[in-house]
């Protein structure tokens, strides 16, 4: 199979939320069915809500979230982006299956699993970075809205939020429903599709 015969389905994620984890974990299932390789970006749930008013509690887990995602600028500008692929399933791993929280163990835990300097770390505590980091949040968001969250989907060069799904997919079911997704991104005029979630993320 030729390079280009392969589509590029472009994702972007925050390392916080469970929703674009299930995604992303759908979308390496596809890639085992369809010709397909899933390229990850970085947005902020923190940069989507630091103008709005959002509970206090919600808040305080964004102020926690900046260090993860400018770790994962780092190690994209660094490394490149087949690391930070790597990056993100090793930190997404201890979150979500493995129940740790979002905090600096849990970071330097991730870096050495990918052999990767645990120095890295340290980005976290610097917004050095945050031009580069606002750069990729806007290039995954501004083309769906500011009124909804991640994961975001790029498929035949249109964005979509989405799809919020629990649990993910896998073998011919996840390449069927990546064909689903596929298709309505293909029409100009498809803006929506939702209903109301009854179950919460489910890890396996």
């Amino acid at each position: 199979m030729a390079d280009t015969d392969v589509k590029t389905v472009d994702l972007w994620f925050d390392p916080q939320c469970p929703w674009a984890w299930m995604t992303s974990r759908w979308m390496l299932e596809v890639e085992k069915v369809r010709d397909v390789r899933t390229v990850f970006h970085v947005m902020s749930l923190a940069v989507l809500n630091e103008d709005k008013d959002v509970p206090e509690g919600y808040r305080t887990m964004l102020a926690g979230a900046w260090a993860a995602v400018r770790v994962c600028i780092g190690v994209e500008e660094q490394y490149g982006s087949e690391k930070l692929r790597d990056f993100y399933t090793a930190i997404g791993t201890l979150i979500h299956p493995g129940g740790r929280p979002n905090d600096r163990e849990t970071i330097e835990q991730a870096l050495r699993d990918v052999d990767l300097p645990v120095e890295l770390a340290d980005l976290g505590d610097t917004d050095a970075n945050d031009d580069k980091l606002r750069a990729s949040h806007h290039e995954g968001m501004d083309p769906v809205g500011s009124e909804v969250g991640t994961p975001v989907v790029r498929i035949n060069g249109r964005s979509l939020f989405g799809p919020v799904i629990s649990p993910a997919p896998k073998g011919e079911e996840a390449g069927l429903l990546f064909d689903g997704v596929e298709k309505v991104t293909a029409y100009p005029g498809f803006f929506e599709l939702k209903r109301t979630r009854d179950v919460g993320p489910i890890f396996d």
